[in-house]
């Protein structure tokens, strides 16, 4: 699907009202990683960036860091989850292969008026769901409010001894509420591709309809992340360059034009790269990965979380989204920023962190 979608100048918007992010307790460094892996905590930090990542507790599964999220950012936008009219929900690792991990998140909120259902783009995941929820709340008159959530958890589907994807990989949940907003605000210019003939660059070989779970899958752990990291390091580098510079051209816009680029963070000293070659101005480009690692899905809304609460962002800010994933699958939208608040729960003394912009 590679279309714009013009938002016309008159008609109301739909932008974000609120967010939430939620992070498990537990957490991974670098030493804990380097154990298992055979290098040394300084070679993850120089290769990668990362310093450490969360991990969900062993009776913690997606839909329970999802719904965290959501409650965080129904709460965030002011309303109550009954009044959600949609819930959608990406990720690479649902609770079960069905039914929808959206389902579980919607039973655990009490979402009782909510079409719940999940998007799988990998970590584009996120996007690609504000898209369907978008388009479902422009094309139906009676629904107002939408829940969009990613979420991974990661850790459960890692060979730890993998230094490839063990350093990278982490858990942990974004949410946006989407409604109606001042025309002048909100999201336009959607752009999503996906290349399948990449399909076999990063996934997880067994548990599905191809290679159903058997003693030998198991003992193989072909349940575990595979990925062929310098074929997804070539991806992100070509593509990143050419999804920024396509949305610009689109809409006649310059590099300064842009408050702030919220990309997916695969890897932050690879994204700094990129950004810097691409002449990113400095303070635009946030990164979080360093502090949270690769959560896949929820990456790029907890990045934009994260911005809106620590800076830049400010409201009327043009903001553009570009995410990569598995697929292989990318994606860009345009959002002008509407000052949404934000709710962030995580592992810390101030356990809830709000947003005073």
């Amino acid at each position: 699907m590679n279309r714009t979608n013009p938002t016309s100048e008159t008609a109301p918007g739909i932008g974000v009202l609120g967010m939430g992010t939620y992070l498990p307790t537990q957490q991974r460094s670098n030493e804990e990683v380097a154990r298992a892996t055979g290098v040394s905590a300084g070679w993850i930090a120089e290769r990668t960036g990362v310093r450490k990542r969360h991990t969900a507790a062993p009776d913690e599964a997606a839909s329970d860091m999802a719904a965290a999220a959501v409650r965080s950012a129904v709460a965030a936008a002011g309303l109550d989850p009954e009044q959600l009219d949609l819930l959608v929900l990406a990720t690479s690792t649902p609770d079960e292969l069905g039914p929808a991990t959206a389902c579980r998140v919607q039973a655990l909120i009490k979402a009782r008026n909510a079409v719940a259902l999940d998007v799988s783009a990998a970590c584009s995941g996120w996007l690609f769901a504000t898209r369907v929820a978008h388009d479902c709340l422009r094309g139906d008159s009676g629904s107002r409010y939408a829940a969009v959530v990613g979420v991974e958890a990661y850790s459960k589907f890692l060979d730890p001894a993998d230094r490839g994807t063990a350093v990278l990989f982490a858990d942990g949940a974004a949410a946006s509420v989407l409604g109606p907003v001042p025309a002048s605000e909100g999201f336009s210019d959607f752009h999503l591709g996906s290349d399948g003939a990449l399909a076999d660059t990063v996934l997880i070989p067994a548990g599905g309809s191809r290679a159903p779970a058997s003693v030998g899958t198991v003992t193989d752990r072909r349940h575990t992340i595979r990925m062929d990291g310098r074929a997804v390091r070539d991806f992100i580098v070509e593509m990143f360059p050419l999804v920024v510079s396509d949305s610009l051209t689109r809409n006649r816009l310059r590099m300064d034009d842009i408050d702030a680029f919220v990309a997916h963070q695969p890897n932050p000293r690879l994204l700094r790269s990129v950004g810097t070659a691409l002449g990113i101005p400095p303070g635009r480009l946030p990164i979080v990965a360093d502090e949270v690692g690769n959560i896949g899905a929820a990456s790029t809304p907890y990045a934009l979380a994260t911005a809106a609460v620590d800076g830049p962002l400010r409201r009327g800010d043009r903001i553009l989204l570009t995410t990569f994933g598995a697929g292989m699958t990318w994606g860009s939208a345009l959002l002008n920023w509407s000052g949404a608040p934000v709710i962030r729960t995580a592992p810390t003394a101030d356990a809830m962190q709000r947003s005073a912009r």
